[in-house]
This record gives C-alpha cells, sequence and structure tokens, in this order.
C-alpha cells in the first residue's frame, strides 16, 4: 500500500492550466523532496494533498483513503510557526491530541476524565518534545524561543497526530544556516528511525514531502527528489512532473559532504530549472525503474552467496 498515490491531477484557474496529469506514489518512510521554480504549482499541488484545494480533475489518496477535505491523514509545516501565543511548547504540541481525543462537552461536564486524558496527552508531548531536542524548553512560550525552537515545536504538533503523511512548506527558509543545518539533521534523524522500524518489520512513522528551493537541502535530506516544471514538450498543457529520482541517503554521522552531490545537482538544475531546456517531461522520470534495478542487483547477490558450511 503506497502512503500517498495521486492519479492524474490537473488543475486549472478559470483558463489558465497549473498542473497536467500529475502522478506520483509514495511509499510509507520515504522523504521526498520537491523543488521547481516559483510559480510552477507546488503550493497548488500541496494545496490539493492537504484537502483544502480538490483538484479540478484527478484524484489523491493517503493511505487508500480518497482525499477531498482537510482530514489528519495530511499534517502540514507552513514557514510561518502556526504556534498559539497564550500556550507553553508543551501545552503547543498537545492542543492537538486535545481537539482530536475530547469535546467541548466532555472537556466542561467531564473534567475529571479530562483531567486525565490531558496529563496522558502532556506526556506524549513532552516525549515528542525530547525527540526534537527541546527537552529543556518544554514550560517556555513562543516568544521564549528561537526561530528554530518555535520551528521544532510546529513540527512536534504536526507528527504527534500520527498523519500517513507530513507536508513541510519551506520549513527552513526563515532560518539562519546553523539552525537550518540541526533541523536537517533531524529529519536525517527521522530517516534512520524509518529504517530501523522497516528492519522490525514495522510500518515507518515519518513520510515525509519537504518543499525547498536550496537544491543541496532537497538531496541531503531526502531519499527522492521530484520536480515540477512547465519547461517541457507539452508546456501549455501546465507544469509536470519533470524530474523524479532517487539521490544518495546520509546518515546523521555522515559528514556534510555536498561533493557527492554536484552531478545530480546539476542535473536537476537543468531538468526543473533551465528555461531554455525543453524535452519530454519523461526524461528524468526513472525512480521506479531505479529501484527495480537496484532491488534486482539486491537479489541477485543475495542468490550469488556462498551456502552456509554445515557444521557435522
Amino acid at each position: 500500500m503506497y502512503e500517498l498515490e495521486i492519479n492524474h491531477v490537473s488543475h486549472r484557474y478559470g483558463d489558465y492550466r497549473v498542473l497536467n496529469d500529475i502522478n506520483l506514489q509514495i511509499l510509507p518512510g520515504q522523504i521526498v523532496a520537491m523543488v521547481g521554480p516559483s510559480g510552477c504549482g507546488k503550493s497548488t499541488l500541496l494545496q490539493a494533498i492537504l484537502g483544502t484545494h480538490p483538484p479540478t480533475e484527478g484524484e489523491i489518496r493517503a493511505d487508500g483513503v480518497l482525499i477531498n477535505k482537510p482530514s489528519r491523514n495530511v499534517g502540514i509545516v507552513y514557514q510561518q510557526y502556526s504556534l498559539y501565543d497564550f500556550l507553553t511548547a508543551e501545552e503547543n504540541v498537545a492542543f492537538g491530541l486535545k481537539l482530536d481525543e475530547t469535546s467541548l462537552p466532555s472537556r466542561i461536564f467531564s473534567y475529571r476524565s479530562y483531567a486525565k486524558k490531558r496529563q496522558v496527552h502532556l506526556r506524549k508531548a513532552r516525549e515528542f518534545l525530547e525527540k526534537v531536542g527541546l527537552s529543556s524548553a518544554m514550560g517556555r512560550y513562543p516568544a521564549e524561543l528561537s526561530g528554530g525552537m518555535r520551528q521544532r515545536v510546529a513540527i512536534a504538533q504536526a507528527f504527534i497526530l500520527k498523519p500517513k503523511i507530513v507536508l513541510l512548506d519551506e520549513p527552513f527558509g526563515a532560518l539562519d544556516e546553523t539552525t537550518r543545518q540541526e533541523l536537517q539533521m533531524m529529519l536525517l534523524k527521522f530517516y534512520q528511525e524509518n529504517l530501523k522500524a522497516k528492519q522490525r518489520g514495522e510500518r515507518p512513522e515519518y513520510t515525509i514531502i519537504i518543499v525547498t528551493h536550496e537544491l543541496n537541502e532537497a538531496l541531503y535530506v531526502a531519499d527522492r527528489v521530484i520536480g515540477l516544471s512547465r519547461y517541457h514538450t507539452q508546456s501549455e498543457k501546465g507544469a509536470m512532473i519533470v524530474y523524479d529520482r532517487p539521490c544518495p541517503v546520509f546518515s546523521p554521522d555522515d559528514p556534510r559532504d555536498f561533493s557527492k552531490l554536484v552531478e545530480q545537482r546539476e542535473e536537476l538544475r537543468k531538468a526543473v530549472f533551465d528555461e531554455s531546456y525543453i524535452k519530454d517531461h519523461n526524461k528524468y522520470v526513472s525512480f521506479w525503474s531505479e529501484l527495480a534495478q537496484d532491488s534486482q542487483l539486491a537479489a541477485t547477490a543475495a542468490a550469488n552467496q556462498p551456502a552456509p558450511r554445515r557444521i557435522r
């Protein structure tokens, strides 16, 4: 089962066609980076996935469930922090659980029961804040937090409800370089947790689409990069996915060596951002064929391993 399926999605505003025949399938535990020129339709596609603006044509499903309105299956973190100034970091993260698991009448007329649930919500919030490195800031209000801290709270706020997929819309764009690197490292740690879950035969917890203008960031934090662009042979019909390829996977312990990314970064820049380079939109769409090839190579290598010797 795919975590996200986008099938033949197109969108237009009046006569202006923004998106044309978008098809995308994302597996559980993938961190997918989305890049594209300004105005190419990235925000329109995110809004369609979120359910706030259903597409003109086609359908989108999260974990097999049709998305035609906002739901808890899809979460989002914006560049601007969506925090309540009058709540502490801990209370901000627990707020979504409060709305999801209790009602106003239950909070008023069954206060004892609600008080017990509130303690559970706050405990879960503290656990997630520890996970994102904010154990020392749980009792602080947003005004007392740095920009990077506030963004960590927003990320915890989105993930604590355990949506099937979380959208990160330019989440690090307003941060300084050091803070940006710290949050990139956090995503790498999430990916490592996904790998460990798969090894245990469990469903990975973090499936993410991150929209960014930084190509190094896209290739560094994700295991797959997609490029949305109008620079292709059918541009009059709208933007399409013109790039979809796997990228190197980094561990949090690896040095930040972007020299490994130079060749793919230049390929990505040309395929997605070069207005003069007109090509068939499928030219760089090869994720699934490369995945199948890697799986075949792994199976062949396993089959060629010598059989273990029996000890008599």
